[in-house]
């Protein structure tokens, strides 16, 4: 169980990720964006629309997760998502407005939670039993993960 005050550094992370990965992205040309973060690795543009499709998901399933008792959470392949047309070569605009909009969303969602709330249960089949708590803690780190890979990139190609 977290602390109040480690809860509420998790949903900071949840409500800077967007302007975050903005800045990072920020006069990226289509040959940088398609630019792998490691071999064989996604592309930043890759990464930029998973992180939308991901962080949507999420949402749902937190707000799923308090709402239903103790729901089954869906898994996805988001391998396969990432070579999906609507990922390759496709402007990254849309995903960083759903990233802004979804953030904001989470972030009132989680900051308005009573403390009951953050112990409701999913299962999710890959991981098991997971709480709210688990998923904030996860996507802020997950969040946090993927701008890495993009602000090391940026770095050792010295964009």
């Amino acid at each position: 169980m977290l602390t109040a005050t480690e809860r509420n550094q998790m949903i900071a992370k949840i409500r800077g990720l967007p302007s975050s990965v903005e800045a990072a992205v920020k006069d990226l040309n289509d040959k940088q964006l398609d630019t792998p973060y490691r071999e064989g690795g996604w592309t930043v543009r890759q990464v930029v629309h998973h992180l939308a499709d991901s962080h949507m998901n999420a949402f749902v399933r937190a707000k799923l997760m308090l709402t239903e008792e103790k729901p089954t959470l869906k898994p996805y392949d988001q391998e396969k998502w990432a070579l999906l047309k609507d990922t390759i070569g496709t402007p990254i605009q849309s995903s960083l407005s759903i990233l802004r909009g979804v953030h904001h969303r989470w972030t009132l969602l989680f900051e308005t939670l009573p403390e009951s709330s953050w112990s409701r249960l999913a299962f999710h089949p890959e991981l098991g039993d997971i709480t709210v708590e688990d998923l904030l803690t996860s996507y802020a780190r997950h969040g946090e993960n993927h701008l890495g890979q993009i602000t090391k990139l940026k770095a050792e190609k010295a964009w």
